[in-house]
């Protein structure tokens, strides 16, 4: 076991099938920059949003139970179908608080004139009970436009929030949806919020972009006073574990390049083994 610094501080645990969590990690620390955090990235199984929602249980388990045994106080699932397919039974599993995320819908319709609404996520969250029972229950109010979002995830693994493959996909997956009179998309996957510069780039203002990172850092907070496991203050931004499945380094280049502005000039990607992946 790697050493990842946090030997005086309990961690937050942060997860997600790769990189999109980061986005998250990066709103707590701003909210919470005396909490201790460590993130894994299970870029060695992204995408989950193709994966069978046994396989996404299954992992999920994995990586919470791992965090756990690494000390961390209480759990954030960045990920949007980890949440809606294992937060369940994470919260039955373990003793420790667990915050999910989930698409900004509610939001979604709040912010838009046209109650017109896209959402742009992966094929596991838009099967999912979770967010069926979310479009139904603002169904009234607002037309959803589902889109899955198949190819987005593998290029941002790949570091590639931007470029020729993402404008394609880009212009295929929301040029109907503004062209049916969409005037708000929702980002339904963490990993989304990297494509928020090529979104506008394209579509300039016609589309209001909703993600849920600096909501659920205001979570982390509640979720963390309410349980008596809020850090003290402390001089100083505390330490921050960044670790990823993926089997090489040049594999983990990617979340090390998004995460550069967090790490101190030292700080890397630790690679780690977590199972449970059958």
């Amino acid at each position: 076991m790697q050493d990842l610094s946090l030997r005086d501080a309990a961690p937050v645990g942060v997860f997600d099938s790769g990189l999109g969590g980061l986005s998250v990690v990066s709103a707590i620390r701003r909210r919470l920059p005396h909490e201790a955090l460590i993130y894994i990235a299970d870029s060695r199984y992204a995408p989950y949003g193709e994966k069978t929602d046994t396989f996404i249980r299954a992992r999920s388990l994995a990586l919470a139970e791992w965090l756990v045994q690494q000390g961390a106080k209480a759990l954030v699932v960045a990920c949007n179908t980890a949440t809606t397919h294992a937060i369940a039974d994470l919260r039955e599993r373990l003793a420790v608080p667990i915050i999910g995320v989930e698409p900004g819908i509610k939001p979604a319709v709040q912010a838009s004139a046209s109650k017109v609404v896209g959402v742009l996520a992966t094929a596991a969250t838009l099967r999912s009970d979770k967010l069926q029972q979310l479009l139904a229950a603002h169904g009234q109010a607002c037309r959803f436009i589902c889109q899955p979002g198949h190819g987005l995830v593998e290029q941002i693994e790949q570091g590639a929030a931007d470029g020729a493959v993402v404008d394609t996909l880009l212009a295929q997956y929301l040029t109907p949806m503004v062209d049916a009179g969409a005037d708000t998309l929702v980002l339904g996957s963490t990993h989304y919020a990297w494509l928020m510069p090529a979104i506008r780039r394209r579509f300039g203002d016609r589309l209001r972009l909703i993600e849920t990172a600096a909501a659920i850092a205001q979570r982390v907070a509640q979720q963390l006073e309410q349980h008596g496991l809020a850090a003290p203050p402390r001089a100083g931004e505390a330490p921050m574990a960044l670790c990823s499945t993926a089997l090489s380094e040049d594999l983990r280049t990617p979340l090390a390049r998004l995460a550069q502005d967090m790490l101190p000039p030292e700080g890397r990607v630790v690679g780690i083994e977590v199972g449970g992946a059958d």
